[in-house]
């Protein structure tokens, strides 16, 4: 897929930075598509199994699925979750549905410089969200905020290991 855009002179080196991060972490993802989305008895599912895993670490999480457009199915507030989660989690699993890879992808790829993802349709680049995966197509993401951006990712990765919907 090539486009083409004519821009001002200072986001070219966005549209530079935007290129060279497809072609390094994110050709892993290419061969992605969209399916249909999770149904919303499938993303309760998920967010049982993503809270017990968080109850289990004794942590106190904010959990979101959101479709494959990054729209929100549901958004799950554990009792005593900071307020700031009930944004960050539906931003990482839309951020994880529409660019089609872990959100640990974009933050490690601003962490190197490349910071044209910082703000790209409201994109949030701290790991914790995941894409769902379903017969090589994305039926939707998981968002997983409240505690560190590591121990985010790990509940993610856990529930998302244990899931079949």
């Amino acid at each position: 897929m090539s486009i083409s855009l004519t821009w001002s002179a200072p986001a070219h080196g966005v549209m530079f930075v935007l290129s060279a991060l497809h072609a390094g972490p994110a050709a892993a993802q290419q061969g992605l598509y969209y399916g249909e989305p999770l149904t919303l008895k499938a993303a309760q599912k998920l967010a049982r199994l993503a809270r017990e895993e968080a109850q289990a670490r004794g942590l106190a999480m904010a959990v979101a699925v959101a479709g494959p457009s990054g729209d929100p199915i549901l958004l799950e507030v554990m009792d005593r979750t900071q307020y700031a989660s009930t944004a960050i989690a539906p931003a990482k699993a839309r951020t994880a549905a529409r660019f089609r890879k872990p959100t640990k992808v974009l933050q490690d790829a601003t962490a190197t410089g490349a910071l044209a993802y910082v703000g790209a349709d409201g994109a949030l680049a701290l790991e914790g969200g995941v894409p769902v995966i379903v017969a090589g197509n994305i039926v939707g993401a998981l968002g997983i905020s409240g505690g560190t951006s590591t121990q985010d990712g790990e509940v993610a990765a856990a529930a998302l290991k244990q899931f079949k919907p």
